[in-house]
């Protein structure tokens, strides 16, 4: 791991943080830990919404609505996913061997969830000053590049043409299976109580964006 912290600049002072922040609970289930990422994931999962928004609010002079939207762009599943496989987080991940024969140092889900997790473990470690220079150095440069688009957030999309219709909106998870760790929903989205259409993801945010893009490209009238 000496390897990534040379790449981030940093010089860890609690380096168990780290172990524990690339420890899948499948890991930590068979290896009997007490500590898997997925507090750190939520920790850093804020630290990353602050840094980006700070980041959006102090160079793009766009409204409240525009700056959610560019900021929901660089922190979704997607972008995670990009940052951590460019830095090569996926060479350090730790998970059962169950989960490592069906693939899951490479799920995208948890890939991205590894990048927050990191970020809680730099935050908690070396603070916030050194979390937001090792985040910006990271994630400016795929701003600043225009033919980088992570994310279209298709939910807010549906929900801007329904409004102009007057038409009622509503999600519902149809399904869910898989362990704890590693979910899978099916969701769908009903325009006034009709099936506009259904998606699959591995949280229930991800399945409503599916559905919703479902929605908007099996009617084109929605999104004229």
């Amino acid at each position: 791991m000496q390897e990534l912290f040379e790449k981030l600049k940093i010089k860890p002072q609690n380096k168990e943080l780290y172990e524990t922040a690339f420890s899948h609970s499948s890991y930590a289930n068979e290896h009997k830990k007490k500590k898997d990422y997925e507090r750190l994931e939520f920790l850093g999962d804020a630290v990353l919404d602050l840094v980006v928004g700070d980041y959006l609010y102090s160079h793009i002079s766009s409204n409240e609505g525009e700056l959610t939207k560019e900021r929901a762009s660089y922190v979704c599943e997607n972008a995670l996913y990009v940052y951590a496989m460019d830095l090569g987080l996926q060479k350090y991940i730790l998970v059962g061997h169950g989960e490592e024969n069906h693939g899951g140092k490479y799920k995208k889900a948890i890939v991205a969830d590894i990048f927050e997790a990191l970020t809680g473990a730099i935050y908690l470690d070396l603070g916030f000053k050194t979390a937001k220079r090792v985040l910006l150095s990271i994630i400016v440069p795929y701003i600043k590049d225009p033919n980088i688009c992570f994310f279209l957030d298709y939910k807010s999309v549906l929900q801007e043409a329904v409004q102009t219709t007057s038409k009622t909106l509503k999600y519902q998870v149809i399904r869910e299976e898989g362990p704890s760790h590693d979910k899978t929903f099916t969701v769908e989205v009903r325009v006034d109580g009709i099936v506009y259409g259904t998606g699959v993801g591995s949280s229930k945010k991800e399945a409503e964006q599916e559905a919703a893009k479902v929605a908007l490209s099996k009617n084109p009238t929605l999104n004229s």
